[in-house]
């Protein structure tokens, strides 16, 4: 499957869905290793230290110190990793309605963290007619 890079093409088909489960955001200092048990959905390493996304369940039961209780919004059109405005022009949509939101590009698609309490009214948001704002 060939990867979009049609900004048009990338908004009309982007197809949110919001998977299963709470994450949340740990970090784990230089050096350290991840503890048993854990299946980071992200891991990134900074110079101060290692970014877990995982199930906040799992940080709990590892007594890991997390932040920032979020739902998994992922789009799921193929979106090029060199296409360019399409996380720009979603994460703006999110933002004039205050909401916050973590984004990653994967390979495939795109994926947005947004806060738990906020994750029925981005999905409604990104779902139903959205269309960039062109000039």
């Amino acid at each position: 499957m060939t990867a979009e890079r049609d900004l048009d093409a990338l908004l009309s088909n982007m197809k949110p869905e919001i998977l299963d489960g709470v994450f949340a955001f740990c970090s784990l200092a230089p050096g350290a290793s991840i503890p048993a048990g854990i299946s980071p959905m992200l891991t990134f390493r900074e110079r101060e230290g290692t970014t877990l996304v995982v199930l906040q369940q799992e940080a709990e039961r590892a007594g890991l110190h997390h932040e920032c209780p979020s739902r998994l919004i992922t789009l799921t059109v193929n979106s090029a990793l060199d296409a360019v405005g399409f996380l720009a022009a979603v994460t703006a949509r999110l933002a004039e309605a205050g909401i916050s939101v973590n984004a990653v590009s994967a390979f495939h698609h795109d994926h947005l963290f947004v806060p738990v309490d906020r994750a029925d009214e981005a999905m409604a948001l990104l779902h139903d007619g959205f269309m960039p704002k062109r000039d």
